[in-house]
């Protein structure tokens, strides 16, 4: 299907004040939708969506025709946008007899069965039409437009193919090797972890439907989004003019080659992270062998970063017999950055597989291509030895620092987005440990970090607990166990004494060696401050 123009700037602002003024918005979706509805569209299930829009209200004639593929009569549309402008530019175009008429779908239809019929093939869903207006006079859109609200109330609009504005486990079912995704859960993981400090300049790498840079565009003064598929960087330049935001300078090509020596504040990157057999989908599959393309674009990243400059990419990564994962994705930190890598799920080769096939509608395929498919997924990953898969977040800061500090983990729980803050937090403490020897520690006057709280974990009726645990209740909601004087320390510490004045107490009250507990209990401090459970007063 052929994209709209994205020349017609008056075209775009028209039907940008249309949308708005019929509160064609997230606010708008959830109250006329209702949140089961609308959380199941993020589910690519549609159904209950269908049965919200059966009024003729303008607001439900826009969903059923930007967000869920039906044609809508011409008079319908005609009363909310302008109609001659949008046809004339691509963003419309004229159903076909029959093809346009509104029904409701059967209740197994998922985003799969979308994407087989967004070229028109297949438009009545059934007999129960829901107006019972005649297909000749309908009107489709050409791409999927879902509204969604920025970080600070900002309406905006996210440009994708069709049948790809909403995500979720059924996958898009598309074998199109250009498809262009809309918002999914991987864009807005890594828009709600990305430092939002004011910068020069971005790079968004990979765009897509251009969602990083339309973050980006918030606080940065020029926005640089590269993309292989020039299908996606049409869609980001759309995404940003119908948003309202600045246009981003968009360059065609691989990875950082469209940029060659520039550098930057911020670099984003939601790449085709997926490790598979070949380069099928270009959303997806990076056409590398294994994890080479995360490693790549992690790597190359040093050089292209500024000094204090951030870069954050969602990668996966293997996990290979006979090697700790720790230890690979380590070995991919460029040289002068720290940096931050959390692996948030693990999944065997058969479920990697599996989740993958679906994703491109290949469960709904002959049982033999299925099988065939699903054995190239296996040989790939014996012949690598790989026996499992890891997926998570990386965040390098650019620090010139001669002993970097670089820190791998898994955090499997949830957590508290967005988490720009919270990463950016980390960094800075990581800066003062670096500063800070254990003399220098115990001088620091510290206190609890807000929403902290401490829980006793023993048998009922017990004189003392088995274990103390502190437990934070925002960004990363960690929860670490600590002693009797870590518990006691923390529970102290309000910035009227300095560390060490706080151990001499303690000593005292337990009867032990002031030196020795001086001597043993910085590293419990250490840690406490490096999973933001203690902060340094005035930091």
């Amino acid at each position: 299907m052929p994209l709209p123009s994205s020349d017609r700037a008056d075209v775009t602002v028209r039907l940008r004040e249309a949308l708005l003024a019929a509160d064609f918005t997230a606010d708008g979706l959830l109250e006329l939708l209702g949140a089961p509805a609308y959380t199941a569209l993020a589910r690519s299930e549609t159904v209950p969506a269908l049965r919200a829009t059966r009024d003729d209200g303008p607001l439900a004639s826009l969903v059923r025709l930007f967000l869920l593929q039906r044609a809508v009569p011409h008079a319908r549309v005609a009363d909310v946008l302008p109609v001659d402008a949008l046809l004339e530019s691509g963003w419309l175009v004229r159903a076909e007899g029959a093809e346009g008429a509104e029904g409701t779908v059967g209740a197994g239809e998922d985003g799969a069965d979308r994407a087989d019929r967004a070229d028109g093939a297949e438009g009545a869903d059934g007999a129960d039409s829901a107006d019972g207006a005649d297909g000749a006079d309908g009107l489709r859109a050409t791409v999927d437009v879902r509204p969604y609200g920025g970080p600070d109330g900002e309406d905006w609009f996210i440009v994708s193919d069709l049948g790809c504005a909403v995500g979720g486990a059924g996958g898009i079912g598309s074998r199109d090797e250009g498809v262009v995704l809309g918002v999914g859960g991987a864009s807005t993981t890594l828009a709600g972890i990305t430092v939002r400090t004011p910068a020069a300049s971005a790079l968004d790498v990979g765009t897509g439907s251009g969602i990083q840079a339309l973050h980006a565009s918030r606080h940065t003064t020029r926005v640089t989004a590269t993309d292989l598929n020039p299908r996606a960087l049409h869609c980001t330049r759309l995404t940003l003019a119908l948003s309202g935001a600045p246009e981003a300078d968009l360059r065609e090509g691989s990875l950082y080659e469209p940029v060659g020596d520039a550098t930057y504040d911020l670099i984003v990157s939601n790449p085709p992270f997926v490790i598979s057999p070949g380069a099928r989908l270009t959303y997806r599959d990076g056409g590398m062998g294994g994890d080479d393309l995360c490693r790549s674009i992690v790597q190359e990243a040093g050089e292209r970063l500024n000094e204090g400059g951030y870069a954050q990419f969602l990668a996966n990564w293997q996990h290979v017999e006979g090697e700790e994962w720790t230890e690979r994705v380590r070995s991919w930190v460029p040289r002068g950055c720290d940096a931050w890598i959390v692996q948030r799920e693990v999944q065997d080769v058969t479920q990697y597989a599996e989740l993958w096939l679906r994703d491109a509608g290949d469960h709904r395929t002959d049982p033999a291509e299925y099988a065939a498919r699903y054995d190239a997924w296996l040989d790939e990953f014996e012949a690598r030895k790989t026996r499992g898969v890891g997926f998570g977040w990386i965040t390098l800061r650019k620090s010139g620092a001669a002993e970097p500090s670089v820190t791998v983990e898994e955090w499997t729980h949830p957590v508290e987005q967005p988490l720009g803050e919270t990463v950016q937090a980390f960094f800075g403490r990581q800066d003062y440990l670096r500063a800070h020897d254990d003399a220098a520690l115990l001088a620091e006057h510290f206190k609890l970090a807000e929403g902290v709280v401490q829980e006793q974990i023993g048998l009922p009726g017990a004189e003392d607990p088995e274990h103390v645990v502190l437990r934070q209740h925002r960004g990363m909601r960690r929860a670490t166990q600590v002693d009797t004087v870590g518990a006691g320390f923390a529970g102290v510490c309000d910035g009227t004494l300095s560390a060490g004045r706080i151990l001499d107490a303690i000593a005292q009250l337990m009867g032990e060696d002031a030196v020795l507990l001086r001597d043993r209990t910085p590293a419990q401090i250490r840690l406490l401050v490096e999973q933001g459970f203690l902060e340094p007063v005035g930091q």
